[in-house]
């Protein structure tokens, strides 16, 4: 394994910093509890009673939250796990969103409330009322719904650190399942209670006195309301980076370890998610204070400046464009897989758009051969193929990949569309950005090459779903004629190459590659924009109008460009650079 343009200039954990706000941001206990006993006594002063909620996301430890706030001595306190529903209660209730497979169930359309029983809520919410004087605290998920507060906190927490304590033991919400697989516990989150928590939390923004985070355990932070309101505002109208986060798998490889200095000793990094708003985290610096927030917020809370009309138009408060990187240096084949067809996500899931994809090879081995595999071969047989892949899923043989699907070589710099139905997987050696629709789990894998999970546990395999969307008239001729090389130059002049890369027009993404010795303009064109430095040590975006200060991006690092910013200029600062652009088509 050969690898080059070691520039070690990836930047992991990327901050915007927002000035104004240096006096309303806090970090530990102790500068968290001053602030709440002035906040409690600023209330008391002017009252008898004063009402705090601590609202919370679904994954933040209450007991963490307990122990700010068990110093102010309520006179009152409720938790607000009390109030839910029986656990035996809320898994029948909830049951068909959660269905028998191990990956998948349905996105669920209650609401959070259905969580909590209501007579509980409503005799909690009495006694609230009806307290004449002293602090009254409610904690925990929903605690707005027990009427106003004179101090609203909100606890947030990203989907990627749940998922982290859901590795550790960590249970779903109100749940004991602990011991359960972690795929479980992220299906639960995924389709129920992330959905409802973002429902409830996006209602509730402009109420937040302050918002908490604590995501490093022991070591909470704290800013007011109106400073993440303005973190918010002041991103939906600049470029800015969300922090990657990187993870092991059975295929992984060693590029990521290598270009981005991460941990030498681990085994591995399979992939990283460096540009997915639902997972990754925004990093907002108030003085000397850094507030790790779900990235999700700013989707919710701005998304028409963020995403666009038009998109918003399409795609409602949804971060419709995904970039990830696979790594497969030194490693192994991808899994041989497919996404559902439109109709079938639909019916299947309650999810209204698709997993579409396209290949970026950001790298490759130049000491061998390089591939993939793409659709079907010419002829190929759906009959036979079913009972390969079920014979190979018992373990009676080694699945003939390649007496069905082709295997197609690729080279650094190739971007090959895969449009949903359309059956693909990396090869070994490759190192690939990924671009493609969010929905990012609906993979059926129909092949993986005989291998176990890093848990020693077989992953899932879903040949039934899988043959019900490959779309077997997407053959060798059909690739050659649709997806593999289709660049088309829009504009080329000296230290200039704008090309179109993809997608196919059944995608819904546009991407384009800057080749740049000299700056250049690009228009939004009211789409968000997503970029990548896929060549070249550094860039930056400028502002044609300086609405905001000169971005810096390095070699691929993945960016979010919102609509707001309208046009915008590519400039390269050392040398020649490629900028990878992709927004949602008109």
């Amino acid at each position: 394994m050969k690898i080059k343009n070691k520039y070690h200039n990836y930047d992991k954990h990327p901050y915007k910093e927002i000035p104004g706000f240096e006096k309303e941001a806090w970090e530990g206990r102790e500068g968290i509890g001053s602030e709440l006993r002035q906040a409690v006594k600023a209330v008391l002063e002017k009252q008898k009673k004063a009402v705090l909620f601590l609202d919370c996301y679904p994954g933040v430890d209450k007991e963490e939250i307990f122990a700010l706030i068990r110093p102010l001595q309520p006179a009152v306190f409720i938790d607000m796990d009390t109030l839910a529903k029986p656990e035996e209660v809320m898994e029948k209730e909830f049951d068909d969103y959660m269905t028998d497979d191990r990956v998948f169930g349905i996105l669920c359309h209650k609401k959070l409330k259905d969580f909590f029983d209501p007579q509980a809520l409503e005799s909690a919410g009495k006694k609230l009322r009806e307290t004449e004087g002293g602090l009254c605290i409610a904690a925990g998920v929903g605690a707005g719904f027990l009427g106003q507060a004179d101090i609203y906190i909100y606890c947030d927490m990203t989907r990627w650190e749940i998922q982290l304590r859901y590795r550790r033991g960590m249970p779903n919400w109100n749940r004991s399942n602990g011991q359960a697989p972690s795929l479980t516990k992220v299906k639960c989150g995924f389709f129920i209670e992330w959905r409802l928590a973002d429902r409830y939390k996006e209602e509730r923004y402009d109420q937040f006195d302050y918002v908490l985070e604590t995501e490093d355990a022991g070591r909470p932070k704290m800013i007011t309301g109106a400073a993440f309101r303005a973190g918010l505002d002041a991103l939906s109208r600049q470029p800015f980076r969300l922090e990657p986060y990187f993870d092991p798998g059975v295929w992984g490889g060693h590029w990521m370890q290598t270009m981005f200095d991460l941990d030498p000793d681990a085994k591995n990094f399979a992939w990283s998610f460096d540009g997915v708003p639902e997972e990754n985290a925004i990093n907002l610096k108030f003085g000397d204070v850094t507030v790790k927030l779900p990235a999700m917020d700013l989707v919710l809370y701005r998304p028409r400046s963020l995403l666009g009309e038009r998109v918003y138009a399409r795609f409602g408060a949804e971060f419709p464009i995904r970039f990830d990187l696979l790594d497969t240096m030194g490693g192994g084949n991808l899994s041989l897989q497919v996404h559902p067809l439109t109709k079938y996500i639909q019916d299947q899931f309650g999810m209204h758009y698709t997993q579409d994809e396209s290949y970026y090879f950001l790298d490759t081995d130049e000491e061998e051969e390089t591939y993939m595999y793409l659709g079907v071969k010419e002829h190929a047989d759906p009959a036979a193929m079913e009972r390969d892949l079920k014979r190979a899923e018992r373990g009676e043989i080694p699945f003939p990949a390649e007496t069905y699907v082709n295997k197609v070589p690729v080279k650094k710099h190739d971007h090959i569309s895969i449009p949903a139905g359309t059956v693909h997987c990396s090869g070994k050696n490759t190192m690939v950005l990924e671009i493609s629709a969010t929905p990012y789990i609906f993979t059926f894998k129909l092949w993986d090459w005989g291998r176990v999970g890093l848990d020693g546990i077989p992953r899932p395999i879903h040949v039934d779903r899988g043959m019900k969307n490959i779309q077997f008239d997407r053959d060798t001729r059909w690739i050659q004629e649709n997806l593999l090389h289709q660049e088309k130059t829009i504009r080329e002049e000296e230290g200039i190459r704008i090309e179109r890369t993809g997608l196919h027009r059944l995608e819904f993404i546009d991407t384009y590659r800057y080749s740049l010795t000299k700056p250049a303009e690009a228009a939004c064109g009211d789409s968000v924009h997503v970029i990548n430095l896929v060549e070249g040590a550094c860039a930056q975006i400028q502002s044609i109008d300086g609405s905001f200060a000169p971005f810096e991006i390095h070699y691929a690092e993945t960016a979010i460009l919102p609509a707001a910013i309208g046009r915008y200029r590519i400039v390269p600062v050392s040398g020649e650079i490629k900028m990878l652009t992709a927004s949602v088509r008109r």
